[in-house]
């Protein structure tokens, strides 16, 4: 059930992605929206927990799992966005389609 779970958020992240990157081809950077994503998830995370101490430091245990569980399902979804492999724009890859680029590099598939 984890992996379909898994399965099933790495999948609605990339459509997003792709629906953003669509919507705002030349003026988006994938990049940084994946940066920022990651810093407000992972803001995110550190409150829920800080919640979850604080309802446990009162004495409601089922408050303090409640923060504590959504805590860990963010910090799944941090790792889900930071395994999408950010697509590279067509005017970056190299001349002949090979995924070699124009300084040596190459792209990892």
């Amino acid at each position: 059930m984890t992996q379909l779970h898994d399965l099933r958020l790495r999948l609605l992240v990339q459509q997003e992605s792709e629906n953003i990157a669509n919507a705002q081809p030349s003026e988006l950077d994938l990049s940084v929206v994946q940066a920022r994503c990651l810093c407000w998830l992972a803001l995110l995370a550190e409150a829920h927990e800080d919640q979850a101490s604080d309802a446990e430091r009162r004495g409601d245990t089922e408050q303090a799992m409640g923060w504590f569980a959504d805590s860990m399902r963010l910090r799944d979804v941090i790792q889900v966005v930071t395994t999408i492999e950010i697509p590279l724009p067509d005017s970056i890859e190299g001349d002949g389609g090979d995924g070699d680029l124009s300084d040596g590099s190459s792209i990892a598939a």
